[in-house]
């Protein structure tokens, strides 16, 4: 390893992996998962040096464990979150055995985690800010992009000071395509001190705990696809109904922001029925028409004769602050609106960032896609299965009485 290390702490990484944790840890500690690393940027390439550094950076990432410290803020600071759980986590550790990194493919790096979900699911988003870290250290000048990184935030946070931009309540959601750790650091430390209007917390929850903000955040597509489509005697189409079925036994009305678009909206509003959209306080949009999605949604609530002003519209899908303006501004007065902004904030330079993924392509021995609102942001190894899980969505929508 000839950098430093990118992650310190297990307990760097997104709120939400231990609000999935914890339902994979009580309801289905037996499912089987692979995931699959994916870099959607064409021109770029890995070089066997970062390969090997990637490597040796998540070789280190195995080496840690959880402080008795980390694991009592994490109990304490989110009450959903149970000692039992706490109790897991303080022996599971991750496993180099489980995470195989190979300098091959398209952009010349390939990873891939296997195992049970409740110990793999964890892999991701510091494998993601390990893969960042390393290119931008590697591939250009970091002193350079971490300078035009600072300027750029300041600008922005100028902007924000003038009143220029108009968000609401917005939240920092950039841990896994964040330039560095230091830059992730820098960021929520200046947002803090600053005393921006409307900033709500970060999704990181190590950075939540030394800054003594909130760690926000709920579920992500692999708990629909793992839950929903990972046992083999569940219609796919109905994935998302499986899903909220675990998320509400295990958190009842606490902790409950869904997410929409795992297998198309339209198709998440057939199971988002009264029952559930009474129970969760929001939901969150990811992918697909801002203002087509949001008008949906508050129509849904408002036929259901709920009040859309008592539930949350939490955006996530690539935010900037002039996006979130205009966005704010258009559902001013008719919902709660909130903002998860992640690359923009941590790691815009004056390079263009990477688009990484790492997702969940198997679970149980059989297939998992995502179909969301917005062509060509799945990802799934087999296109049978991708066919299928389409077509049943198609009869769902098509022949099913509402």
């Amino acid at each position: 390893m000839i950098l430093k290390p990118v992650i310190s702490s297990l307990l760097s990484t997104d709120l939400y992996k231990f609000s999935m944790g914890q339902v994979y840890f009580h309801q289905f500690n037996k499912d089987k998962t692979k995931w699959s690393f994916k870099c959607r940027n064409t021109d770029v390439k890995f070089t066997p040096e970062m390969v090997d550094e990637i490597r040796a950076q998540i070789e280190h990432y195995c080496s840690l464990r959880f402080t008795e410290e980390e694991l009592e803020w994490l109990h304490k600071k989110q009450p959903w979150i149970h000692s039992d759980y706490c109790g897991f986590l303080r022996f599971w550790h991750p496993r180099a055995e489980e995470i195989t990194v190979k300098a091959e493919g398209p952009c010349g790096l390939s990873i891939e985690a296997a195992g049970s979900q409740v110990c793999v699911s964890y892999y991701e988003i510091p494998v993601l800010a390990i893969v960042n870290e390393v290119y931008f250290r590697m591939a250009y000048d970091y002193d350079v992009l971490y300078a035009s990184f600072k300027r750029r935030l300041e600008e922005k946070i100028s902007l924000l000071e003038k009143n220029e931009y108009e968000t609401g309540v917005w939240s920092e959601f950039g841990m896994r395509r964040r330039l560095s750790d230091e830059a992730q650091d820098y960021l929520v430390k200046t947002l803090v001190e600053r005393k921006l209007k409307g900033f709500a917390g970060t999704s990181n929850c190590f950075l939540a705990k030394k800054y003594g903000i909130k760690a926000v955040g709920t579920m992500a597509h692999e708990f629909i696809m793992t839950v929903g489509q990972g046992h083999h005697e569940y219609n796919p189409a109905y994935s998302n109904k499986f899903a909220l079925d675990a998320w509400v036994k295990e958190y009842g009305i606490l902790n409950g922001i869904a997410l929409t678009d795992t297998i198309t909206t339209d198709c998440f509003l057939r199971d988002f029925r009264l029952t559930y959209a009474t129970l969760f306080s929001g939901v969150r949009h990811d992918s697909g028409d801002p203002y087509e999605w949001g008008e949906k949604i508050i129509r849904h609530y408002e036929s259901l004769g709920i009040d859309p002003q008592t539930k949350t519209l939490l955006f996530s899908d690539s935010l900037d602050f002039r996006r979130a303006t205009d966005i704010f501004r258009h559902f001013r007065g008719r919902a709660k609106i909130a903002f998860g902004i992640g690359t923009y904030l941590a790691n815009d330079t004056d390079v263009k960032p990477l688009n990484i993924v790492m997702k969940v392509t198997e679970a149980n021995g059989q297939p998992v896609a995502k179909v969301s609102d917005t062509p060509g942001k799945g990802m799934c190894k087999d296109s049978a299965y991708v066919d299928y899980l389409e077509r049943t969505i198609k009869w769902r929508l098509e022949h099913e009485a509402v």
